[in-house]
C-alpha cells in the first residue's frame, strides 16, 4: 500500500493502539468465533438473528483489526518539535480575531484527536492553517462552516 500516508501519534497513542489491537485478537476475535458457533449450533442460518449479528460483530472486529494494524504499521511518533514554529506535538494558544476569544489546542494526529480535550488533527481546517508559522502571525482558516481568522498568541 505505497500510497498510504503517515498516522501521527505520541508515543503513549501508538501503545494505546498496541494495547487495542491486541485485545481485539486475543480477546474480541474468539468471543466472536465463539458467538458464531453457538449461533450455528441453533440450526437454520437463513432465519437466525443471533448468527446475523455475530457476523456482522465479526466484521466490525476484523476492520478494526485491519485499521489499527494499518496505522501501526504506518505511525509516525511525535517527537518534541520547536517551539518557534507550529508544528504535531505542540499545544497552542490562538485568539479568535473576530471575537478576541482565546483557546489552547494541542496538535496530534489523526487517531488520537479528541475534540472535547482541545486535542485537534494535523489534518483539521485549524490545525492546516497554522502548521509552520511563528507566534504574532494571523492566519485565515477555511472551515466547511467558513472563513476566520486566528492569531498565534504562544505555542507551548
Amino acid at each position: 500500500m505505497a500510497n498510504e500516508k503517515e498516522v501521527f501519534v505520541t508515543e503513549a497513542g501508538l501503545e494505546e493502539m498496541k494495547k487495542e489491537l491486541e485485545h481485539l485478537k486475543l480477546v474480541r476475535r474468539p468471543e466472536v468465533i465463539s458467538a458464531l458457533k453457538d449461533a450455528r449450533a441453533l440450526g437454520d442460518l437463513s432465519e437466525n438473528a443471533e448468527y446475523d449479528a455475530a457476523r456482522n460483530e465479526q466484521a466490525i472486529v476484523e476492520n478494526k483489526i485491519k485499521e489499527l494494524e494499518v496505522a501501526i504499521e504506518h505511525a509516525k511518533i511525535i517527537n518534541n518539535v520547536a517551539a518557534d514554529e507550529v508544528g504535531v506535538g505542540n499545544s497552542v494558544k490562538l485568539q479568535y480575531v473576530d471575537d478576541n476569544e482565546t483557546e489552547t489546542y494541542t496538535i496530534v494526529g489523526s487517531k488520537e484527536a479528541d475534540p472535547d480535550s482541545n486535542k485537534i488533527s494535523n489534518e483539521s481546517p485549524i490545525a492546516k492553517a497554522i502548521i509552520g508559522k511563528k507566534v504574532n502571525t494571523t492566519v485565515t482558516v477555511e472551515s466547511p462552516s467558513g472563513k476566520y481568522e486566528v492569531k498565534i498568541l504562544e505555542i507551548l
